[in-house]
């Protein structure tokens, strides 16, 4: 199943979604989730149904905005080390985390995953996109930026 496949599915039955992007974005494709959430904004599709969170490396910082929202589904977007090509984009399953770098932030985001879970019935989706390099820069590299916009393509596609 393709990955727009897999967004759909995932998404079917979503009243209220927060795209929450992570990562560094000064240093190149770490900032892919920032990178995302700021193009999102920039589409002036933000409402009552969808809200985008730039977290940057504390997404910690921000499970009592989520909390509040109260969203049916939560969409994390960063930079993955998943031993793939520079790019590539995947639905990483939650209980995979221990066996993948996930950046470099702060505190686990299946700690971070498992909090939001408890107590709530938020679906939570993690896309992970493997990173060219995470060397100091301002922008993704050309392959990363390319996937980050076809996710949120993807995403404009099924909740427009």
């Amino acid at each position: 199943m393709g990955f727009e496949s897999q967004l759909g599915n995932f998404l079917a039955d979503c009243e209220k979604l927060i795209v929450l992007g992570v990562g560094n974005e000064l240093k190149s494709d770490d900032g892919v989730g920032p990178y995302i959430v700021k193009k999102l904004k920039e589409e002036n599709i933000e409402n009552n149904g969808l809200l985008f969170i730039d977290a940057k490396t504390v997404p910690e910082n921000f499970t009592g905005k989520i909390r509040k929202e109260n969203p049916t589904h939560l969409i994390i977007v960063d930079a993955c080390l998943m031993g793939s090509n520079p790019g590539d984009m995947k639905i990483v399953d939650k209980n995979d985390f221990a066996n993948i770098g996930i950046s470099t932030h702060s505190m686990s985001l299946s700690f971070f995953v498992r909090y939001l879970e408890k107590d709530t019935d938020i679906e939570i989706m993690f896309v992970g996109i493997e990173p060219e390099t995470m060397d100091w820069g301002e922008r993704p590299t050309p392959e990363v930026e390319k996937s980050a916009n076809e996710f949120i393509e993807s995403l404009k596609e099924i909740v427009l």
